[in-house]
């Protein structure tokens, strides 16, 4: 079994542990709650009983003080009596501090009278009181347990997603070291061995233009090779003139796209902004993004790159005039994995987001798309060097 199937195995034994819980404590709250309504009203219906004795002086009952003693043991149960005309002839287990105020018992009568029904005592032949009372605070306590029961269960289902995605962002980051790890050790190999080649045919061959040509592309190789090995350390970031750095990132896209393709650089060369980068990491963020740009326009448009320096950032706005992006997926372009390549990978925009925000302690988003007209990525830098 994958380790996918495994986790969302685990999810939903989580999820089904969860709903199990959260439905029997709600289950067995209602009865215990239940059960101890109908308790408590037996309670009411002795201490009534008991005040009934206590009043009705021509009672044969001459020791009262099983009576007393019940009056004075309900320390927990609010109760209110009151005549037939509801005026309040006594309370007990109220808030002391506000049993003064009549509004305040009128609305404690009120919502007792919602609670439970009334117990009727009989004073004389024509003549009854009757008890109201409340909820006792273990019962109330006893009803917001549910409630808090299920609160602690989303806390708890809550942290296992986190922990999950802790756990997956974790997996993501070992693939992504041992992939580029892998791949820098198999592309340095083969470099060193066409450094050798090259430097032989140097020696034999008079054909510079070729010669040029492969060792361009050698040092190429060679910059891929130190790019991927640079993943998963931590980089050293250097004060670099970033109009340079991207000036070289255009060149070699240029030279490499469909000659209908235009570039256009929207800020000055000759006003340096130096801000901390790791140069061929960045060069590469920034062909990552024109090569996106440029499958989007099909090989016939224009990409515009501008350079804004702000007191404590510098923002590069990347702009293309290819098909654009629907808002739905604005941010799913850049989890690994989405592509709209046929035969694309999908890594590209990850690992650029990696790059800016992780190594650099930037923000790279899509700052506007409009269908059909195109997109401009946005790249924040901070001027200042990450401690």
């Amino acid at each position: 079994m994958s380790i996918y199937k495994t986790k969302q195995k685990w999810k939903l034994v989580l999820l089904v542990l969860a709903v199990m819980i959260g439905l029997s404590s709600i289950l067995i709250t209602d009865w215990l709650v239940e059960k101890l309504s109908v308790e408590e009203r037996k309670k009411m219906e002795i201490w009534a009983e008991a005040n009934r004795e206590i009043g009705n002086m021509e009672s044969e009952i001459e020791d009262f003080s099983f009576f007393l003693r019940v009056i004075q043991d309900n320390e927990t149960v609010p109760v209110i009596v009151v005549d037939e005309s509801d005026k309040i002839l006594l309370h007990h287990n109220l808030n002391p501090t506000r049993t003064g105020n009549p509004e305040y018992l009128e609305r404690r009568l009120a919502t007792m009278k919602k609670q439970n029904s009334p117990i009727e005592i009989e004073i004389l032949e024509d003549v009854s009181q009757f008890i109201y009372f409340g909820d006792s605070s273990i019962l109330v306590w006893l009803g917001w347990y549910p409630y808090i029961q299920l609160a602690v269960i989303i806390l708890f289902l809550v942290a296992a997603y986190y922990a999950f995605s802790i756990s997956r962002k974790a997996e993501q980051n070992q693939v992504w070291l041992g992939m580029s790890k892998e791949t820098a050790h198999q592309l340095a190999t083969p470099t060193s061995s066409l450094m050798a080649w090259l430097e032989i045919m140097k020696e034999k061959s008079q054909d510079d233009v070729m010669i040029n040509e492969l060792e361009k592309d050698i040092r190429r190789l060679e910059k891929i090779t130190s790019r991927f090995s640079r993943i998963g350390s931590k980089p050293r970031l250097k004060n670099e003139n970033i109009n340079s750095v991207i000036d070289n990132a255009l060149e070699y896209i240029r030279l490499r796209a469909p000659k209908k393709v235009i570039f256009e650089k929207r800020y000055p060369a000759d006003n340096p902004v130096v801000v901390p980068l790791n140069a061929p990491l960045f060069d590469w963020v920034i062909e990552n993004v024109c090569k996106n740009a440029l499958d989007a326009m099909e090989g016939n448009g224009k990409i515009s790159v501008s350079i804004e320096e702000l007191e404590r950032t510098v923002n590069v706005d990347i702009e293309d005039t290819g098909r654009g992006i629907p808002r739905h997926l604005v941010k799913t372009i850049f989890k690994p994995g989405y592509t709209t390549r046929r035969n694309g990978w999908g890594l590209g925009l990850s690992l650029s987001k990696r790059i800016i925000e992780q190594y650099h302690h930037g923000k790279i988003f899509v700052l506007h798309s409009v269908p059909g007209q195109g997109t401009t990525i946005r790249i924040v830098l901070n001027k200042e060097r990450p401690n």
